[in-house]
């Protein structure tokens, strides 16, 4: 049964609805995916990921004895996702959602019982510390190193594009071991506190005026022994069985496309075009109708591969075919709607005078790193291509 069909389904959504309606932060979340602004902000996004947790409707998927939930149904997990995204509410950070999935598969007994509590709890945000600046689409060609000294490791190294670095009491990181292993096999996995001598971090001011990402920059960072995720030299296998436990976006995606037609149709007719509202102008109307269509086979291509990887039978090109037309798309629609607003697109948030607020400004602002973060279009249709068409790299 498809994500989201069903009576069962039906009436968890609207519970979650609900829950979600009554307890999610004040503050309207950006475009995109974002950091707290602010130190209220952020204990506001503690609180609201302790609630989700304490709910039941995030970490359902985990262990019953961390807090999981028996014969938990993972369709209820692209639910969650699609009403905090509809409600317009941050989601928690994906940071610590992937450190907990390489806890539970990979992490000790010690370890689980020390981090899993307080990230249920939301005393502690974790951020992913995986790209570098020569290795962000090609990951395993990443150059932090990671050397043993007695019983620690001391590790020396540059990460960047770090969503929550700044907010981050843990980082969950990758770093190069063997140095003559092929690349991929000599990376293994790290706890990071990011609170150790030698952990600088620096926000990145981006084109949106706000401080998403971040430079974390590791100088002879002492970590104990005991940081270690798993085996020496299984921090490729623990990364990527993590992230393929990261499916939920794929829904949520679509809902914020969805809403953006919604803003769309809602902003067209207030904008006025030769004295009449551009929503009564031929040529807009049909450009929004090709723009919902679009979102529409968005919807059906992002249904068909949560429903094939919960069966267990989607193809490797399915999440990149999602990314890839929901990135794009996404892009589109904020251009077309800067596009509509004319002159008054270039008002920033804040300008009494700014249609939507100034939400489209932002929107657009940060519709292009859709199309990089999570790996860039360009290596999305090389791994449609090789991996789903079987073509020749």
């Amino acid at each position: 049964m498809e994500p989201g069909v069903g009576a069962p389904l039906d009436r968890f959504r609207s519970e979650v609805h609900a829950f979600v309606t009554a307890h999610a932060p004040a503050h309207r979340a950006r475009s995109g995916v974002r950091s707290p602004e602010n130190a209220e902000q952020y204990q506001e996004l503690q609180r609201w990921t302790a609630d989700l947790y304490e709910a039941g409707y995030l970490g359902a998927d985990w262990p019953e004895e961390w807090g999981g939930t028996p014969g938990h149904d993972p369709r209820r997990g692209v639910v969650v996702a699609e009403e905090i995204a509809r409600a317009r509410a941050p989601m928690p950070p994906s940071g610590s959602s992937l450190a907990a999935h390489a806890l539970i598969g990979f992490g000790t007994q010690e370890q689980k019982a020390r981090h899993l509590p307080k990230i249920r709890s939301g005393e502690h945000l974790w951020c992913q510390l995986f790209s570098e600046p020569d290795a962000g689409s090609d990951l395993a060609s990443l150059r932090t190193r990671a050397v043993r000294d007695g019983d620690r490791w001391t590790v020396n190294g540059q990460k960047v594009w770090t969503t929550n670095g700044q907010w981050s009491r843990y980082g969950y990181l990758l770093a190069r071991t063997d140095p003559d292993a092929p690349k991929h096999k000599g990376i293994s996995a790290f706890i990071l506190d990011m609170t150790l001598p030698g952990v600088t971090v620096r926000p990145l001011r981006e084109i949106t005026g706000t401080s998403d990402f971040n430079e974390v920059f590791l100088d002879d960072v002492s970590l104990p022994a005991d940081a270690l995720i798993g085996a020496l030299g299984q921090g490729w296998t623990i990364a990527n069985t993590s992230l393929s436990q990261e499916r939920n976006g794929v829904g949520a995606s679509v809902v914020r496309l969805q809403l953006a037609i919604e803003d769309l149709i809602r902003d067209a007719a207030a904008v006025r075009l030769d004295g009449h509202p551009a929503l009564e102008h031929d040529d807009v109307r049909q450009q929004i109708a090709r723009l919902t269509s679009e979102v529409d086979a968005c919807a059906l291509l992002a249904r068909a591969s949560t429903a094939g990887h919960l069966a267990g039978c989607g193809s490797p090109a399915d999440a990149p075919m999602a990314k890839l037309y929901f990135s794009e798309l996404n892009l589109r629609i904020a251009e077309y709607a800067l596009t509509l607003l004319g002159p008054d697109g270039a008002l920033t948030e804040g300008d009494p005078d700014a249609i939507a607020h100034g939400h489209w400004q932002d929107a657009y602002l940060y519709a292009r790193a859709y199309t990089i973060a999570g790996g860039s279009s360009e290596i999305m249709r090389n791994v449609i291509a090789e991996r789903g068409l079987g073509l020749p790299r």
